[in-house]
């Protein structure tokens, strides 16, 4: 008969990998609680870090229909579940394993597949959203002006052409 705990356990991670939009395999192991409670501070408010038993976790990953992670569930294992944006938490990651060595990542899991190692890492790679937002409405501002430009330039031509007849005729009129 099972536990209520581990019952528990069990469906309170069903629901982070449920209510995820990405999630994290790392392995912990020589990691001290100041540096646990470091990392997850660096995760920030749209990620929890949740160390778990591997059993309990392959039980909540079957339970909420994630598959293809079996493998990154061996020794000591602790999952990120990041419910903001995925590109942030996986940098926040990558630089607190480029300090900490005791920290690797195995793997994640996200829109309805597994990740690689590599994957989390071009993840991390990315701009941010804020930073791709601000690149798409600085591109299109440019576009808008180019636009005016565009728009602009056929009235100036007639400007010129206007000033430059003027310019003759009072010239031939002077003659």
């Amino acid at each position: 008969m099972a536990k209520p705990d581990k019952v528990d356990a069990v469906t309170e991670i069903a629901e982070k990998f449920s209510n995820s939009s990405a999630a994290v395999v790392t392995e912990y192991r020589g990691l001290s609680m100041a540096q646990l409670s470091e990392l997850r501070r660096a995760l920030g408010a749209g990620s929890s870090y949740r160390v778990a038993k591997n059993t309990l976790v392959k039980r909540a990953a079957e339970q909420s229909g994630v598959e293809g992670l079996d493998d990154l569930f061996v020794g000591p294992t602790a999952i990120a579940f990041v419910e903001g944006e995925p590109v942030d938490a996986a940098k926040a990651l990558r630089e607190f394993a480029k300090d900490n060595k005791a920290l690797v990542i195995k793997g994640g899991y996200m829109d309805g597949r597994a990740l690689s190692v590599s994957e989390v890492e071009g993840i991390a790679d990315l701009d941010s959203r804020e930073v791709t937002l601000a690149k798409l409405a600085g591109a299109m501002k440019a576009k808008m002006g180019q636009a005016a430009a565009l728009f602009a330039a056929p009235a100036t031509q007639v400007a010129r052409l206007a000033v430059a007849l003027q310019e003759k005729k009072s010239g031939e009129a002077d003659a």
